[in-house]
C-alpha cells in the first residue's frame, strides 16, 4: 500500500521495515552498553581525586544519555510502526523487557552491580 500527497510518499511496507531497524538498533545499542568497569579503573589511588570525580560525573552523564537514546529509539520504532498501521504480535517477555527498560530505567553505579 503507497499513499500520495503534496509530493509525499509513504510506502507501508517501507515504514514497517523501518520500524524494525530502528527497534533493532535500540536492542544492538542496549547490548553494547559501556561498561562501567573502565570507570571503576580509573579511581583513587589510580588517579587524582579530581579525575575521579570529573570521571565518575562524566560516566553518570554519558549512561543517562545512552539510555534516553536506547528508549528513544524504541519509541520511535513504535510511533513508526503505528503510522504503518502494521501491528506485529511481540512475546510477552520480550515486551515486558522493553516496557522495564522505558519505564523504570535507571543509572546503577558499577560498584554497587
Amino acid at each position: 500500500m503507497t499513499a500520495h500527497g503534496d509530493g509525499y510518499t509513504a510506502n507501508a511496507a517501507s515504514i514497517n521495515g523501518n520500524s524494525h531497524l530502528l527497534v533493532e538498533l535500540a536492542g544492538l545499542l542496549y547490548e553494547g552498553r559501556p561498561d562501567g568497569e573502565l570507570t571503576v579503573m580509573a579511581r583513587v589511588p589510580r588517579s587524582h581525586h579530581e579525575v575521579s570525580e570529573k570521571l565518575d560525573a562524566f560516566a553518570r552523564f554519558s549512561n543517562d544519555q545512552y539510555l534516553d537514546t536506547v528508549s528513544l529509539l524504541a519509541a520511535l520504532s513504535t510511533k513508526l510502526k503505528a503510522a504503518g498501521g502494521d501491528y506485529a504480535e511481540a512475546d510477552h517477555t520480550t515486551e515486558a523487557a522493553f516496557r522495564t527498560i522505558l519505564e523504570s530505567g535507571r543509572f546503577v553505579p558499577a560498584e554497587d552491580r
